[in-house]
C-alpha cells in the first residue's frame, strides 16, 4: 500500500468510464497499418501516436505505456513509428485520428540520439532495428508536428515524450548554442504534457472525448498551453521577488511558510468589510488560511531577456528547478514575443495501486512484428529486466531524471513486481532463468520517501541526499531486500542481478543492502557512479565526497569476501564538468592509476536541455546557489581541445592520449608527472615518439607556399633544418618582394 500523503490526486486514472470503442477486443499489437486496422474491425483509431522509436510493446518504452493506458480507457489507439519525415503519406496511412495525434521524439532526446557530446555524429541509434541511424530527424518533435498539421490541419496534436518535457521552457540548446524558444511555441503544437503522462493523459483524452475543445483544456496539471494572458483566479508574482538577482537573501525555511507571493490586486491581500460594521472599518475575517503557493503563478523573465542576458537565464532556471514539487509547486508563466506559455503545477504521483495497474497492461513484452525479428538494441537490453519505480530524489545537478519523472519515489508493490517476473519466466523467447535487472533511475530507491508528509508536501530542496541525507528522508532498505529474496527463490528463476546504478550514499546508511547484493546479486562487477574524486566539480554535481564511496567500497569488499566471491566495483565518471580545472581532471587521473582502475567508456559533460549544469555551462554561473551579477563564476570547460584533454585524462593509460597529456602537464609545471617512475602519470617519449614529433616540428617550420612567400629554395630548407636541430642560427636579411624566402 502507498505511504500517507498530504497530496491527494483528484481523481484516480482508471476511475473514467470507459469510452465505447472499450466494446472492441485488445489489440494483439496497436496497429501500425491499414491492415491491422481491418483485421480488428475498426473504421479509423480515436488517437495516433507518432513516435521517433521503433515500436516495442514493453513497459520500458514511452509508446508502449501510453498506448495500452489509452487502450484500458477506451479508446482505439494505432501507432505510426519513425515515419518518413519527407513523406507526408506516411503521417496519413492509418488515417484521421478522431480525437488527436500525440507525438513524441522517443525515449531519447533526437539531439541527444544523433549526436555525441563533441557534437560529432553518431553512425548507430539503439531504438531503430538493425541499429540504423538516420530514421528520425533532429529536433524530431518539431518536425513530425509539422507533418501532422499538414496531414490533418485541424487535427490537435498532443506533445510528450523527454524531448517536450525538457524543452518545454526556453532553454539552452548546446548544438546550435543558443537559448531557444518552448518547443510548444516553435512547434505550433495545441498542448504539452511534461513527465509522465498518464494522470493528464486520461483528463485530457476523456475531455476531448466528451467534445471540449483542446483550446480550453488549459488547467490540466503537468501542461503547458499557449495564452495570452493569466488564467482567470490566478495571482501572479514575479520571479524576482522569490529569489532577486544581485541581493543575497536569507534562504526561507524549506518547511514553513514561503517568501510573499500574493500581488496587491489579490483578493486575499485586502481586508474584508463587515455588513454591520461602519462603513470604512475593515474587520479582519478569518476564512482558511491559503496555502502561499495556491492559485499563484510566477512570471518568469521572458524568452527575449534570457537569451540576451545570461544571468536572468541562470535565475530562471534556478526558480524552475524550485517548482517542482506537486505538494508546493506554483505554475509558470514565460514569455515568448506577444504570447505566453502557460506552465501548470506538476502532476500528482502515482500510488503504488496505480502504478500495479500501468505494468499490469496486456504488453507483449515483444517488438511488433512488422520488423521481422530484426535486432533492436535497446530492446535487447531490457528484455530481461523488471522496472520496479519512477522517479529518484537524488537530484544530481547534470541528470534530466529528476526533472523530467520528479523526485517522490512511485513504487509498484511486491506482488506486482514479482507477476512480471514471472511473466517473464513464462512467455519471453529466449528466457534463461537470469533477471538482468530489478531497478530503475536508481537501484536503491524502492519504497523510500520522506517520512513526514507535511514536508514532503512543502519542501523545495532539489535534493533530498546532498550535501547529506534529509534526517526525514527514509533510508531502510529492508523494502528492496525482501523484494530480492523473493524473486530469487521463484521456481526458473537462476540469478537476479542488478544493472541500475546503486546510490552508494544510502546504501552505506544500510549496510544491509550491501550484504545482500554483494552476496546475491552482483554478476562480478557493479556499476556506481561517484562521478569525480575532486571538491569543486562534485559541489556543482551535487554529488557526494568519497568518503561515502570509500565506506560502500569497505563494506562491499568485506560482504565479497564473506561470499567466497572475487567481485569489483566498475566507478562511472563524468569529464569536463563545470567547475572542473585541469588540475582536478589529474588529480582524478592520478586516483585512477594509484586504484589501478583503466576506464573503456568514459563520458564527457552533455548539455542536455534544462540540467542545471547545462545553466552553468551556458551561463557561467551557478543556479544551486543565489544568482548575483558579481558572484564568483564557475570554471567551464569549453573547446574542443580542452574537453578532449579532460576526457583524455579519464583514459591515462591509452598510449593515442599520452601526446596531449604531456602537452597539458608540461603547460601547467607538472612535468614531475612525466617519466616512468611509480608516480608519474604518463611515460616519458620515447625515442621513436620524439622523432615523429621532431619531424612534424620540422614541417611547421617551413613556410606555406603562397603567391605572397614565393618559392621556397632548397638552401633555405637546408637551413630551416639546421635551425630546427640546433645547429646553428640562420643570419640573413630580411628580403622583400624578391620572390625568395628569408627568415630575420
Amino acid at each position: 500500500m502507498s505511504k500517507i500523503s498530504l497530496i491527494q490526486p483528484e481523481r484516480e486514472i482508471f476511475s473514467y468510464p470507459p469510452y465505447w470503442a472499450s466494446c472492441f477486443d485488445t489489440a494483439p499489437f496497436l496497429p501500425m497499418s491499414r491492415q491491422e486496422l481491418d483485421q480488428l474491425g475498426w473504421d479509423s483509431c480515436d488517437i495516433i501516436i507518432i513516435t521517433g522509436d521503433a515500436y516495442v510493446d514493453h513497459p520500458s518504452f514511452g509508446m508502449a505505456i501510453v498506448g495500452r493506458f489509452l487502450e484500458a480507457q477506451g479508446f482505439r489507439v494505432g501507432i505510426i513509428a519513425q515515419p518518413d519525415w519527407t513523406n507526408l503519406d506516411d503521417f496519413m496511412k492509418l488515417g484521421r485520428p478522431n480525437l488527436f495525434f500525440g507525438v513524441t521524439a522517443g525515449n531519447m532526446d533526437s539531439m541527444i540520439n544523433h549526436y555525441t557530446a563533441d557534437r560529432k555524429l553518431r553512425h548507430d541509434d539503439a531504438y531503430t532495428p538493425g541499429n540504423k541511424s538516420g530514421k528520425r530527424p533532429d529536433r524530431a518533435t518539431l518536425v513530425y508536428t509539422q507533418r501532422c498539421k499538414q496531414a490533418y490541419k485541424d487535427v490537435p496534436v498532443v506533445l510528450g515524450g523527454i524531448e517536450a518535457s525538457l524543452r518545454r521552457v526556453a532553454h539552452y540548446d548546446y548544438w546550435s548554442d543558443t537559448v531557444r524558444r518552448s518547443v510548444l511555441v516553435d512547434s505550433k503544437a495545441d498542448l504539452l504534457i511534461y513527465g509522465n503522462g498518464e494522470r493528464p493523459l486520461a483528463e485530457i483524452a476523456h475531455r476531448l472525448a466528451h467534445g471540449e475543445s483542446i483550446s480550453t483544456i488549459n488547467d490540466v496539471r503537468n501542461t503547458v498551453v499557449i495564452c495570452k494572458q493569466a488564467l482567470p483566479g490566478w495571482s501572479g508574482v514575479d520571479s524576482t521577488r522569490l529569489d532577486k538577482p544581485g541581493k543575497i537573501d536569507p534562504i526561507p525555511h524549506p518547511y514553513g511558510d514561503d517568501l510573499p507571493c500574493v500581488d496587491e490586486n489579490s483578493p486575499f491581500a485586502k481586508p474584508a468589510l463587515s455588513k454591520g460594521g461602519k462603513e470604512g472599518t475593515p474587520i479582519i475575517v478569518q476564512p482558511a488560511k491559503p496555502k502561499p503557493w495556491e492559485k499563484v503563478y510566477v512570471l518568469l523573465p521572458s524568452f527575449e531577456k534570457v537569451k540576451s542576458d545570461k544571468i536572468m537565464y541562470a535565475h530562471a532556471s534556478r526558480i524552475l528547478h524550485h517548482e517542482t514539487n506537486p505538494g508546493c509547486a506554483r505554475a509558470l508563466m514565460q514569455k515568448h514575443g506577444e504570447r505566453y506559455i502557460w506552465v501548470n503545477p506538476p502532476a500528482i504521483p502515482l500510488s503504488t495501486e496505480e502504478m500495479d495497474s500501468v505494468f499490469a497492461l496486456p504488453y507483449q513484452r515483444l517488438p511488433h512484428p512488422s520488423y521481422n525479428g530484426e535486432r533492436i538494441a535497446a530492446y535487447e537490453m531490457i528484455r530481461f529486466s523488471v522496472n520496479i519505480m519512477r522517479g529518484c530524489f537524488g537530484g544530481c545537478a547534470f541528470c534530466s531524471i529528476t526533472e523530467h519523472e520528479g523526485r517522490i519515489i512511485q513504487s509498484r508493490s511486491e506482488d506486482s513486481i514479482i507477476r512480471e517476473v514471472e511473466a517473464i519466466r513464462d512467455n519471453v523467447p529466449g528466457f534463461t532463468g537470469i533477471i538482468s535487472d530489478l531497478g530503475g533511475p536508481t537501484a536503491n530507491m524502492y519504497m523510500l520517501r520522506c517520512r513526514s508528509p507535511k514536508a514532503e508536501q512543502s519542501c523545495r530542496r532539489s535534493s533530498c541526499v546532498y550535501p547529506e541525507i534529509c534526517k526525514h528522508m527514509e533510508t531502510n532498505h529492508e523494502p528492496t531486500i525482501k523484494l530480492y529474496r523473493r524473486a530469487r527463490e521463484l521456481k526458473g528463476i537462476k540469478k537476479i542481478l542488478i544493472a541500475s546504478g546503486v546510490r552508494y550514499d544510502l546504501a552505506a546508511a544500510d549496510p544491509r543492502y550491501i550484504k545482500e547484493l554483494a552476496m546475491h546479486h552482483v554478476g562480478g562487477y557493479l556499476k556506481i557512479a561517484p562521478e569525480h574524486t575532486e571538491k569543486g566539480p562534485l559541489s556543482k554535481m551535487m554529488k557526494p565526497g568519497m568518503a561515502s564511496y570509500y565506506r560502500f567500497k569497505e563494506l562491499f569488499d568485506t560482504y565479497s569476501k564473506q561470499a567466497g566471491k572475487e567481485q569489483y566495483l566498475i566507478p562511472y565518471f563524468i569529464s569536463a564538468h563545470p567547475g572542473t580545472r585541469d588540475e582536478d581532471m589529474i588529480n582524478l587521473a592520478l586516483w585512477l592509476k594509484r586504484n589501478r582502475f583503466r576506464l573503456d567508456q568514459v563520458q564527457n559533460f552533455y548539455p542536455s536541455p534544462l540540467a542545471s549544469s547545462t545553466t552553468m555551462y551556458y551561463s557561467g554561473k551557478n543556479p544551486l546557489a543565489k544568482v548575483d551579477y558579481k558572484s564568483e563564476d564557475v570554471v567551464v570547460v569549453r573547446g574542443e581541445r580542452q574537453r578532449r584533454l579532460h576526457k583524455a585524462l579519464l583514459r591515462y593509460h591509452d598510449p593515442h592520449n599520452w601526446p596531449l597529456i604531456r602537452a597539458a602537464l608540461n603547460e601547467l609545471g607538472l612535468t614531475h608527472l612525466i617519466g616512468n617512475r611509480k608516480e608519474c602519470l604518463v611515460p616519458a617519449a620515447s625515442l621513436a615518439e620524439q622523432r615523429k614529433l621532431r619531424k612534424t616540428y620540422n614541417c611547421h617550420l617551413q613556410p606555406a607556399l603562397t603567391k605572397y612567400t614565393g618559392h621556397v629554395t632548397l638552401r633555405n630548407q637546408k637551413r630551416q633544418a639546421n635551425h630546427a636541430k640546433g645547429q646553428g642560427k640562420l643570419k640573413s636579411k630580411s628580403i622583400s618582394g624578391t620572390g625568395k624566402c628569408s627568415t630575420k
